[in-house]
């Protein structure tokens, strides 16, 4: 059994070993029967590649041949036509030259016309100043002046004609000048006047306090009068209690002091309790709310004028101007005024507006200041605006609105003039027409009781005095004594607010008329 089974395995590896070289055998002469079939195939198509690229080859040989030959008639037309364009060319150069030819020939026939006639132009202007020198030496004989004689006597009369007539027309141009410009002026400041709407009334140095009843008199007074002594001593002012029914009078020079004590003394009445300890809290609390009152007037001031960047001691200064008057005037209502005056007739004038509503609201910013400090209210009020930050522009409008100093700009001059309107216009100061024509007779009439015054002119509203001397009598060095003289005069015999500017004028005159 088991021999059996080894020769069964034996013939099955046989047979497997046997199978595997018929199937070697038979898939080697496939493969080369495979190779051979793939090289007969490619040589087939090499050879069709070959016959291919003949093809090209011939083709592409033909295309350049056609090209070339394409290429020659193109190059042989363009070469007849720029042979054409030559010869074309070449005919129009040996016709201009033609042409230039005889130009030139025409014109060599001018030039020689043109020698001739020189050469008679100068043998008759040879004969024309022969003739204009015996002329000359007849007129010299017959005027017996020479050339430069006559031509300086010419000369002379020219110059007289032309300075005569130079002069009537320089007079002409200045008394049309004049005529324009009052004309105008009027016209700026008639509608500064009438743009500006304002109604300011005149204000008084005195304050009335309304009481509930007389008996209120007497708690105010106090025990041996020691509540209206505090009040008083708190405050720097008067109480007048007089028999005027439910009312007491304060009367002060100072406004911001007076307005502190109205305040004060009303909370007092309000509040019922008066004594000392209670009259000092009060006055505080007044003082303080005037403090704020005054920033205010000042903030809400600029901001009426459309004015920016003030220094806040600037404008806590002009909002002091609110409990200042002048001659019943507002300052600050006047300030305001006077710069939108200013404003409205720099603009007309085509001037920096914004310069001149600054110094117009600024001008008076020395009478916060002049109670308390000497000095005229124009400087106090110009070191004063130097000292916070203004420009010089500025510090000289403030300065010389008054004419304490002479303007260096033209706005200078229009805060003068609106400082002046504002104070002319009708109620807006209350000093009465017949006071104020008085004090400048007064002004005239001391200076004209001074020996060699020959007239005196009271103007600026009384704020100046210019005089007018006898040469003769007058000379220089007495001049400026008599200005003196009469400066302690005026100072002496007068009231009168600020200063007053005393000017002496001499001069000679050389006067006469042409018949």
């Amino acid at each position: 059994m088991n021999t059996l089974v080894l020769i069964l395995i034996i013939a099955a590896v046989a047979a497997a070993i046997i199978a595997f070289f018929i199937g070697y055998a038979f898939r080697k002469k496939t493969a080369e029967a495979k190779m051979k079939s793939a090289e007969e195939e490619a040589k087939r198509i090499v050879e069709e590649a070959i016959k291919e690229a003949d093809a090209a080859k011939r083709e592409s040989v033909l295309s350049a041949k056609e090209e070339i030959i394409s290429m020659k008639r193109e190059g042989e037309r363009e070469t007849k036509e720029r042979q054409k364009e030559v010869s074309r060319m070449e005919r129009r150069i040996i016709q201009k030259e033609e042409n230039l030819d005889k130009k030139i020939e025409h014109i060599e026939k001018k030039e020689n016309k043109l020698n001739n006639k020189e050469q008679r132009l100068d043998q008759k202007l040879e004969e024309a100043n022969k003739l204009v020198a015996q002329k000359q030496e007849e007129l010299e004989h017959i005027s017996g002046l020479s050339i430069e004689e006559a031509k300086e006597l010419l000369l002379s009369g020219l110059e007289q004609e032309v300075k005569y007539d130079a002069a009537l027309m320089i007079k002409e141009i200045e008394a049309e000048a004049k005529e324009n410009a009052e004309k105008s002026a009027k016209e700026i400041v008639t509608q500064a006047v009438q743009r500006i709407a304002a109604d300011f009334v005149t204000e008084t140095t005195v304050s009335v306090v309304a009481l509930p009843n007389d008996e209120m008199k007497g708690r105010i007074i106090g025990r041996e009068g020691r509540n209206i002594r505090t009040l008083e001593t708190m405050t720097g002012i008067d109480l007048i209690i007089d028999d005027t029914p439910e009312a007491v009078i304060i009367s002060g020079f100072d406004p911001v002091r007076r307005e502190v004590a109205r305040i004060a003394l009303e909370k007092l009445i309000q509040d019922g309790r008066i004594h000392p300890a209670r009259i000092e809290e009060m006055v505080e609390k007044a003082r303080k709310e005037v403090d704020q009152t005054i920033k205010e007037e000042g903030e809400q001031a600029t901001f009426a004028v459309g004015i920016h960047g003030l220094h806040p001691e600037l404008i806590k200064t002009l909002g002091r101007l609110k409990y200042r008057t002048s001659y019943g005037q507002n300052v600050l209502n006047h300030s305001v005024e006077v710069a939108q005056l200013a404003g409205v007739m720099a603009g007309e004038l085509g001037l920096d507006v914004k310069m001149a509503k600054r110094a117009g609201l600024l001008h008076d910013l020395g009478k916060a200041i002049d109670r308390e400090v000497e000095g005229q209210h124009a400087s106090l009020g110009a070191d004063l605006a130097k000292k916070h930050g203004e420009s010089k522009n500025i510090v000289n409008a403030i300065a010389a609105h008054h004419g304490d100093v002479d303007p260096t700009t033209i706005e200078a001059v229009l805060i003068q003039a609106a400082d002046a309107i504002s104070a002319a216009r009708p109620g807006a100061r209350r000093e009465t027409l017949e006071t104020y024509i008085k004090r400048l007779e007064q002004l005239e009439e001391i200076a004209n009781s001074f020996s060699g015054v020959e007239k005196s002119f009271a103007i600026q509203a009384g704020r100046e005095v210019r005089i007018m001397v006898k040469p003769d009598k007058i000379d220089d060095v007495l001049a400026a004594g008599l200005a003196r003289d009469i400066v302690k005069r005026i100072s002496s015999e007068m009231e009168y607010p600020g200063q007053i500017k005393v000017v002496v004028i001499r001069e000679t005159r050389a006067v006469d008329y042409a018949k």
